[in-house]
């Protein structure tokens, strides 16, 4: 129940993420962005119509990635979903609220948007090399018609905001509760340990894991669980670490975490492997082959990327 808690606790934040999209698209400026973000969109190695999709990946990445079906060409279509998984979605929103409000809290905001920035800045990067490296030479251009403007109807987007941040709480209910019971089966497992020790059977799979992240300054147990927990939701890092941390788990964070190595961890967050859920998106859209590169380079590049922040920010701030 905690750790669920742990992730409620965050559904006002989410609620307004999804109210300022809803916004945008009940005006009908959803449509006439692509058309001026044409240009920058093509710098990231993507078309203009890729624009919505990149924009609804700031809700969920499942949808989408659906929706990258409406793009008109194969080539589009691929490195929108290959790119998109980089964009921050409403799930990794309760990590930075939570490490934000810890370590950084004069400048939480600017903290959880500078992670928001690197997201974009890493989608156009990896756009371009993709570009490079499986579609050399191939160029789209964006013909479209524009729908006019209108006054938002407040109701329904409400209605919309509502619907998804209850999708989001249903999430929570449900996949996450299940997988909080077996954190905790795990963590009281073999009889006799203390809950969510070392010895207990998720802290042996977390110890296994953990020195992979020992570069990136988190190479605990806790923390590796929760990263792999955060692979079938990633609203289940922050359940997965209130459950093993228990309800002082702010406290325990500022115990194994300093500054450095949580925003390590948070940009790891950011970056790692998709949820189970978008990787079947991908499976659905893309095919296999497609989704396990997905699944891939997106846990390389993470980890480079956190060990990189990490060991900069060492040499510069301890």
């Amino acid at each position: 129940i905690g750790g669920v808690g742990s992730i409620i606790a965050f559904l006002p934040n989410i609620f307004l993420l999804f109210f300022i999209i809803a916004f945008f698209e009940d005006t009908g400026y959803m449509a006439r962005a692509s058309f001026v973000m044409d240009e920058v969109m093509h710098k990231m190695g993507l078309h203009g119509k890729s624009f919505i999709p990149m924009v609804m990946g700031f809700g969920c990445n499942v949808p989408a990635i659906l929706a990258t079906r409406t793009l008109d060409t194969h080539k589009d279509r691929i490195l929108t979903i290959l790119v998109n998984p980089l964009i921050s979605c409403s799930a990794r929103l309760p990590i930075y609220i939570l490490f934000a409000g810890i370590f950084f809290p004069e400048y939480q905001g600017l903290v959880i948007f500078s992670l928001y920035t690197l997201g974009i800045l890493l989608a156009f990067i990896m756009g371009n090399i993709f570009k490079r490296l499986f579609f050399k030479g191939e160029e789209t251009h964006l013909i479209m018609e524009l729908p006019p403007y209108h006054m938002p109807v407040i109701k329904n987007i409400l209605r919309i905001s509502w619907h998804r941040s209850f999708l989001f709480l249903k999430k929570a209910g449900t996949v996450i509760f299940a997988s909080v019971v077996v954190v905790w089966i795990l963590s009281s497992l073999p009889p006799g340990v203390e809950y969510g020790s070392a010895d207990s059977y998720l802290g042996r799979i977390g110890q296994f894991i953990a020195p992979i992240f020992k570069p990136a300054g988190f190479g605990f147990y806790q923390a590796a669980v929760a990263l792999l927990a955060g692979v079938m939701a990633k609203e289940q890092v922050v359940s997965t670490l209130g459950a093993l941390f228990g309800i002082n788990l702010k406290t325990a964070l500022s115990t194994v975490f300093n500054p450095v190595s949580a925003y390590a961890f948070m940009v790891m967050s950011l970056i790692y492997i998709p949820c189970v859920a978008t990787i079947a998106a991908i499976k659905q859209e893309a095919g296999w082959k497609w989704a396990l590169f997905t699944t891939t380079y997106t846990l390389v590049l993470g980890w480079l990327m956190a060990v990189i922040f990490y060991q900069i920010g060492r040499i510069i701030f301890l």
